[in-house]
């Protein structure tokens, strides 16, 4: 079906105003398919014309515009044709849909934890017309009356206020103005916590299975919640505009969490079963407070055009973390940002798929979904920062109030927004916007000193702009140095041209780390000196601010990836440092990066197990040190259970013995152990099995699926690569955990066959998995066989001309990471 075109939408925009919406759903008729009646209200700005409305559906019944009967058979391509409009029209459409399994439309899941079936609804981009027939494009928002017929023993859940009625009929309150890709309903037996604040019903809500984990976490997620709603309200001058507030945890969803106005739904693994770091509840947390920010940003104003998508993104991400320094206890959350939304940010900023944050405009829906990554959300909210350093914190909130003032229950533009900022600063943010949003790729910073008997007598910073992509980026941050522990200096800076001296430096002690961006308060490529890189592993354990040492860790990916930074050099920090860790972001995130990064993509396969005996080595002695039953103490045993070749070790692990503290009877923290079993053909199939039978839920089947794949065998491989690949009805999550364990093997030899299969057999998926779904697949079934052969393949695939928009920009991606990994075996050979 193809996709809407903004030149197709500026078009009915400028025709068509949705008045109201009446939609039905009947989702007691299977478990395959649905019932769907949709009464739209509209007007048309010229009578007469013709236009069109959206709708994918698998039947439909009866079609009625204005009284007349159109016949059912006229959709066509996922569009009906509406001829001579009145001024103002009427259209009902009955049909019958299908339940998706890709995690986009209305996805329905069953729980094999009790069998119970399981529906929500992802409307996000285009998929709102596979429930309900619409106007499906963000400009054209509307109220909606929605009413669901379920089981009996269902609850159902939406946008508005549900009220069940004798026949086991919800109906949902009538909605404020809302754009077609957030409505949503969820229904099934969830179950449910109930509590209110500030006037506001609150509700979270998870599948019955999850009912323990829901009851164990639901404090502090209404705690983040009411917190969250009391910053908001006073940084906005708005009140939260939608009534309820309820927050789903539901099954299979492919992205952190959408912000459903009213109904956020989130992926159900934040219902953290077994034990979780502290990290892992800062991100949920962060997780909570960016969807609600979206309340404001997003919702209530919301994009005109797709091309716009960032800055909903970008302003939560910068929004969610604020609050969640100004008002909760994780008051470390930027430096979480910098070692994990950054990351995620910088890896994307390397691909050639780089783009500006923004300005790209895309041309139809589904080119915008390509620029919708780390840099519409990393980026974008560095870059607020940047803004924020430029024209003043309160002239900026003040901008944003008028903007979400000026705009409510409407749409804005990037020029609205920057106009809002101008009109409240003063300022002229047109050279801004051009060099921090409009312009691709970053700036590298660094510090070149001259020293004379360890006393600094020069400093400067050097700002290097892409030659390919040049940009006069202004840049406030800091610089600081420290020597065993002690600072020795930290000196703010504005960075306007190629050079700035450091005067404030000069004349002091050089320290024997020094890093540029400590504070991590802009968005560039940090280059570390040498001598730096040179003193950490004697040195970083010793550095006392956390946000310094984010940014050093960031660094040292960014250069392991870039092909200026060994990986063994890298690991030689790790084992040095990381045991000293402090920070639960740091701690967690560099091992899991080590683990699952660095050793199998950048160290060549005969040298991996020597890479993983090191990580081995710093976790034990962690282990053995740590308090027990701490984020530390956690962190260390699951890369124990990762990189452990101590059979008898595992093996009782995963038989319950001699656990740490704090793990006893943890589910997921036994799939690690299992996996690593697996991964080393020290169990087979049917002990996975067992295992499986010990942890009868739908994430102990998902963790089965892995180990399978992980086996070391041909028939495990094969077994897997059918049924990821081949018409199994595998869900979304199914798909990805089996790519995850596809490529995990002792060489290259048992997988190579795959390799060119890959190129052929994931791409032609497109016929029958979604664009969202199909799009982690690509890169996580990529294949992890780093060779030129590989390399030559893969280029060939994506010169192809028949690749859907979403797996053209995940091989591209997957690529330049190949590209990376060879560059670096290239570059250092195989010495860890």
């Amino acid at each position: 079906m193809r996709s809407l075109t903004l030149a197709e939408a500026r078009e009915r925009s400028s025709l068509i105003t949705v008045t109201s919406y009446a939609v039905e759903l009947d989702l007691d008729q299977g478990a395959e398919v649905f019932g769907s009646r949709t009464v739209v209200r509209f007007t048309c700005a010229t009578p007469g014309s013709d236009s069109w409305v959206d709708l994918k559906a698998v039947a439909v019944q009866s079609i009625e515009l204005n009284g007349q009967v159109l016949d059912p058979d006229a959709v066509s391509d996922g569009r009906l044709t509406l001829s001579r409009l009145a001024a103002e029209n009427e259209l009902t459409v009955v049909a019958t849909m299908a339940y998706s399994h890709d995690g986009q439309g209305l996805h329905r899941a069953t729980d094999p934890a009790d069998g119970q079936d399981y529906v929500y609804g992802h409307l996000f981009l285009d998929a709102a017309p596979s429930v309900y027939a619409c106007f499906d494009q963000p400009d054209l928002k509307a109220p909606y009356d929605v009413t669901v017929r379920a089981p009996q023993d269902w609850t159902v859940i939406g946008n508005g206020a549900a009220t069940r009625g004798e026949d086991g009929t919800w109906t949902l309150a009538t909605t404020r103005p809302l754009a077609t890709y957030f409505v949503t309903v969820c229904a099934g037996p969830y179950v449910s916590v109930r509590d209110e604040h500030d006037g506001i019903p609150l509700g979270i809500h998870a599948r019955a299975s999850l009912q323990e984990p829901l009851e164990r976490h639901a404090a502090e997620l209404f705690d983040v919640t009411k917190r969250s709603f009391d910053y908001f309200h006073g940084l906005f001058g708005i009140r939260y505009p939608f009534g309820e507030y309820h927050q789903v945890f539901v099954p299979e969803f492919n992205a952190g969490a959408m912000e459903n106005p009213g109904c956020v739904t989130f992926r159900d693994q934040y219902l953290y079963r077994g034990a979780a770091t502290r990290d892992e509840l800062l991100t949920r947390a962060n997780t909570v407070s960016h969807e609600m920010s979206h309340m404001w940003f997003g919702d209530l104003v919301t994009m005109k055009w797709w091309d716009d998508l960032w800055l909903n993104e970008s302003f939560a991400e910068y929004m969610s973390h604020r609050c969640l320094v100004d008002a909760t206890d994780y008051t470390d959350a930027w430096v979480d940002s910098s070692i994990v939304r950054k990351v995620w940010g910088y890896g994307a900023e390397r691909s050639p798929s780089t783009h500006p944050v923004a300005g790209v405009e895309a041309l139809d829906a589904q080119s915008a979904l390509q620029n919708f990554d780390g840099i519409s959300y990393a980026k974008g909210a560095a870059a607020l920062r940047q803004l924020i350093a430029y024209v003043g914190d309160d002239r900026f909130i003040a901008g944003v109030r008028a903007y979400l003032t000026d705009k409510s229950y409407g749409n804005g533009t990037l020029a609205d927004f920057l106009g809002a900022i101008e009109q409240a600063s003063g300022k002229d943010l047109t050279a801004w916007s051009r060099a921090w949003l409009l312009t691709a790729d970053r700036d590298t910073i660094s510090v070149e000193v001259d020293e004379q008997n360890g006393v600094v007598e020069r400093a400067v910073v050097i700002r290097e702009s892409p030659a390919d992509r040049p940009a006069d980026r202004p840049h406030a941050f800091d610089v600081a140095g420290w020597t065993d522990g002690r600072e020795l200096g930290r000196v703010p800076v504005t960075v306007t041209e190629p050079m700035t001296t450091i005067a404030e430096l000069e004349g002091t002690p050089e320290p024997a780390v020094l890093v540029p961006n400590a504070s991590d308060l802009t968005w560039a490529r940090v280059r570390l000196s040498d001598a730096t890189v040179a003193a950490l592993p004697a040195q970083l354990g010793q550095v006392p601010d956390a946000q310094a040492r984010a940014v050093v860790w960031s660094a040292l990916i960014d250069g392991v990836h870039g092909a200026t930074v060994s990986p063994a050099s890298f690991l030689d920090v790790f084992d040095a440092a990381w045991p000293a860790e402090t920070n639960s972001s740091i701690l967690t995130r560099v091992a899991a990066y080590a683990e699952h990064r660095v050793v199998p993509y950048f160290v060549p396969r005969p040298e991996q197990d020597a890479a993983l005996a090191r990580l081995n080595r710093a976790a034990t002695g962690l282990l053995e040190g740590a308090a027990p039953a701490t984020t530390e103490s956690l962190a260390a045993a699951r890369l124990v259970a990762g990189t452990s070749d101590d059979e008898a070790l595992l093996r009782a692990w995963a038989d319950g013995q001699g656990l740490p503290a704090g793990l006893e009877d943890d589910g997921d923290f036994r799939w690690i152990v299992v996996r690593n079993l697996a991964a080393r053909g020290l169990i087979g199939g049917a002990e996975i099995d067992r295992f499986r039978a010990k942890d009868d839920t739908l994430q102990g089947g998902l963790n089965a699926l892995m180990c399978r794949a992980s086996l070391p065998d041909p028939e495990s491989k094969a077994w897997a690569w059918q049924q990821l690949t081949g018409r199994e009805g595998r869900s979304n999550y199914e798909m990805v955990h089996l790519a995850r364990g596809m490529w995990v093997a002792p060489d290259d030899d048992l997988v190579a066959d795959y390799v060119p299969r890959y190129f052929s057999d994931v791409p032609a998926m497109s016929g029958w998995v979604g664009e969202d779904a199909l799009s982690r697949v690509v890169l996580v079934a990529f294949p992890r066989v780093f060779t030129e052969e590989t390399a030559s393949l893969s280029s060939e695939t994506i010169a192809r001309d028949d690749l859907t928009p979403a797996v053209r920009r995940s091989l591209v991606d997957a690529d330049a990471e190949l590209r990376e990994a060879l560059a670096s075996r290239q570059t250092f050979g195989a010495a860890v």
